[in-house]
């Protein structure tokens, strides 16, 4: 029981960081198991996603800051924390998905324009409409940027299970409004995690597109040839 926790009470412990500020041990050990679900998603292989899941399990406790926390200091980032949740019902979609996925494996394929309208129209409605919403039930400041990326981590994890090479960008634009507002929020390891997705991403993209390339090129079957070539007709010669 005292092993226990012992545990217990390091997962909950928080790491003094220079200038006083602290950083939570579940959040670096969450962000952990995202940036190995990211990596799977990039290989595209299965057990991104309940790798995922379980980082997602953790940053939601983080994310209900005081409610949860030992550090009353921080603050509720309610988008954030929903977001986990979405992460987690679309994660056992994707799943199931994958699984299902003729040869074993998804194909990266461009996404239908008709689908990449949607993306936009769902992200730009989604955060005017979440916006009141989350700054009602108290999310920190900016409140759009929290929407933001509640609202553009639902269509890139939607985006992945689908199998849409686009969704790589998607997560560039999340993380380029997510990055200033959990730095400004005290979320530092969350914080510098993204700043390195933002890089990861771009070569994410890079790599489903070559794959995309290459699932496209068509397979040329040469007939036999009606003459072959026989070691006597070089001796004739």
């Amino acid at each position: 029981m005292d092993l226990l926790q012992w545990f217990v009470d390091g997962f909950n412990s928080n790491w003094t960081l220079p200038g006083g500020q602290t950083l939570l041990v579940r959040e670096v050990v969450g962000n952990a198991f995202g940036l190995a679900s990211a990596l799977g998603g990039m290989r595209r292989k299965i057990w991104a996603w309940p790798v995922g899941i379980i980082g997602n399990l953790l940053l939601l406790t983080v994310f209900l800051g005081s409610a949860l926390s030992p550090d009353p200091s921080l603050p509720h980032l309610l988008g954030q924390a929903g977001r986990q949740i979405m992460f987690i019902a679309v994660a056992i979609y994707g799943w199931i998905r994958w699984r299902n996925a003729e040869g074993g494996q998804i194909v990266p394929k461009w996404a239908p324009t008709g689908a990449r309208i949607g993306l936009v129209i769902v992200m730009v409605v989604g955060t005017v409409a979440l916006t009141p919403l989350f700054r009602a039930l108290g999310s920190w400041e900016p409140v759009w940027a929290d929407a933001w990326t509640f609202v553009g981590s639902l269509l890139a994890t939607y985006g992945m299970a689908k199998g849409w090479t686009e969704f790589w960008l998607i997560w560039i634009a999340v993380d380029v409004v997510g990055v200033p507002l959990l730095f400004s929020s005290g979320y530092y390891a969350t914080g510098f995690m993204y700043v390195f997705y933002g890089i990861f991403t771009a070569v994410g993209f890079v790599i489903w597109w070559r794959a995309q390339r290459t699932a496209a090129q068509p397979v040329v079957i040469l007939p036999p040839d009606p003459n072959p070539r026989r070691p006597e007709d070089d001796e004739l010669s």
